[in-house]
């Protein structure tokens, strides 16, 4: 079954979107506002491992190596100042893109064997990495102009 190829790629992803969020809270906290949500975003990201957790048990796990190298080769180490920031903010996306597209993968498998539990769980986790990416979108479109534009 190749769900459970795609539950261990939604695991990794969430494990990684959260060590990603972590890494920048830590790096960029003199802005706090960004210190602040990607704290409470990793915290959602482990929540959404343990919310998964179940499905593993009952589908199975295949553990890929795609997302874990994917965030290897975005987070070879946070950058410093507003360029760094604007960076550190565009991997992030990546990784909450990969975790985005995973939850409607499996979503539309919970559809196909009209799982309800698995299902409410997408709906649910699916929603706030939709958030994930509006802030990270937002807070990209903040910091870009400064970034980009005024040497540092």
């Amino acid at each position: 079954m190749h769900l459970a190829h795609q539950l261990g790629m939604l695991d990794r992803f969430e494990r990684d979107l959260a060590d990603g969020f972590r890494q920048v809270a830590d790096t960029h906290g003199d802005e706090p506002d960004v210190a602040q949500t990607c704290s409470r975003l990793a915290r959602q990201c482990d929540a959404h491992v343990d919310r998964l957790g179940p499905f593993v048990d009952r589908y199975g796990e295949d553990a890929p190596a795609e997302p874990d190298r994917l965030h290897h080769d975005l987070f070879q180490g946070t950058r410093t100042g507003g360029f760094g920031l604007l960076r550190d903010l565009h991997d992030l996306y990546l990784l909450a893109s990969g975790c985005d597209i995973s939850w409607t993968l499996i979503g539309q498998a919970a559809q196909g064997a009209r799982d309800a539990e698995l299902l409410a769980v997408v709906q649910s986790c699916d929603a706030e990495t939709t958030i994930h990416l509006c802030w990270l979108t937002t807070r990209m479109k903040q910091a870009a102009p400064q970034a980009l534009l005024v040497a540092s």
